[in-house]
């Protein structure tokens, strides 16, 4: 079951649901929505090899806007930090993104129950589009589980993007092969 607003306000008081900055006007009837935040990266290079760690060059947004082309992966940021210790958070994109032709994610629009962090996204365009730091970017949604969870993520052994950040983080796949 997805959590509706009034549940979402419950957990937060509970302090099982953590969105910060968290702003009321941003809460939906079933999902909250985030923001871009001021970083982007992009990899130094062209060739990624999942056996290697593959570097990013972090660079701020400018005020004006950035323009993104569809030949290039961006990895950017929610503004929002957040904390899930009781629900499954998933991040999907706004409908008005979509119909820009911004994809936010790749593959990791789920999170983990004991996820404590911004968001990494993996922002690809359909054709070229300019962005803004603090632009409405995605939404989250929170599932209920059934049973207890053994161990939540920021507690697990080799979770990988466990470090607070503002920036985005790129890919630590590198780390499974050692």
């Amino acid at each position: 079951m997805i959590l509706t607003d009034k549940q979402i306000l419950t957990e937060m008081k509970r302090g099982t649901i953590v969105i910060k900055p968290f702003n009321r006007t941003y809460l939906g009837s079933n999902s909250y929505d985030v923001h871009l935040g001021d970083w982007l990266a992009l990899y130094q290079s062209e060739i990624l090899d999942a056996r290697q760690h593959n570097k990013v060059n972090y660079f701020r947004i400018p005020n004006d806007g950035l323009i993104l082309v569809p030949s290039k992966l961006y990895l950017g940021v929610t503004k929002e930090y957040t904390e899930t210790h009781r629900h499954v958070p998933f991040l999907e994109g706004k409908s008005s993104i979509g119909r820009l032709g911004i994809d936010i994610h790749a593959t990791a629009g789920k999170g983990d129950i004991g996820f404590c962090n911004t968001w990494t996204l993996e922002i690809s365009v359909r054709q070229p589009v300019a962005i803004y730091a603090g632009m409405p970017i995605g939404q989250l949604i929170y599932f209920e589980v059934s049973g207890e969870v053994d161990v939540p993520y920021n507690k697990k052994k080799g979770a990988k993007y466990n470090k607070r950040t503002i920036k985005p983080v790129e890919s630590m796949m590198w780390k499974n092969f050692k």
